[in-house]
């Protein structure tokens, strides 16, 4: 596979070989010898060399004529970058780690006031997926996942291109913050 990419990029035609064709110099072409002419006169042959008419002036402009500046004297603009790299200011940075923090913060209380209450028998889990969990110590760890996605979309949507997602940046994580430490009141409330 490597070996047909290979012959099939060296049988390109290069870029170069047609602005090389075309500067360079004519030179004298000889007229075949008639037959009243002898061959080996020289002299002749230069005389009849510079009789010739010149060649017409090449069509492709050479490298020199192709670099100068428009004629309507603007200068040449730098062309618009194909990816634009929108970075986060220092408040967002700050917020966003208050904000990481806090989600990560209301999953801890939540899983410890969920552990509270299924050891009280006043209740159970009621998320199939943290239901494996919820008579562990790993639920402590299972749900730390929701925040970290949380976390992700949140400092993707911050560096996003299109600026309604760079608005609404912190929505993620106040989400999952606010429901976690939600369902933490929640279970507390059931123990009390």
């Amino acid at each position: 596979m490597v070996f047909a990419a290979l012959l099939f990029v060296m049988s390109l035609p290069q870029v170069d070989d047609g602005v090389k064709s075309a500067n360079v110099s004519t030179a004298a072409v000889e007229r075949p010898s008639s037959p009243a002419e002898p061959a080996g006169s020289d002299a002749k042959d230069a005389s009849a060399a510079a009789a010739l008419p010149s060649a017409p002036a090449p069509k492709v402009k050479t490298d020199a004529e192709a670099i100068e500046p428009s004629s309507s004297g603007q200068p040449i603009q730098p062309m618009k970058p194909a990816v634009k790299g929108t970075s986060e200011t220092p408040r967002q940075r700050k917020l966003w780690y208050a904000l990481t923090i806090a989600g990560s913060g209301g999953a801890a209380f939540d899983a410890w006031s969920t552990r509270r209450a299924i050891s009280g028998g006043y209740g159970q889990e009621s998320n199939p997926l943290l239901a494996p969990f919820a008579h562990s110590n790993a639920l402590y760890a299972a749900t730390q996942v929701s925040p970290a996605v949380m976390d992700f979309i949140g400092k993707r949507m911050m560096t996003s291109e299109y600026p309604a997602l760079r608005k609404l940046w912190w929505l993620p994580q106040t989400l999952g913050a606010g429901l976690s430490f939600g369902a933490a009141a929640h279970n507390v409330s059931l123990v009390h």
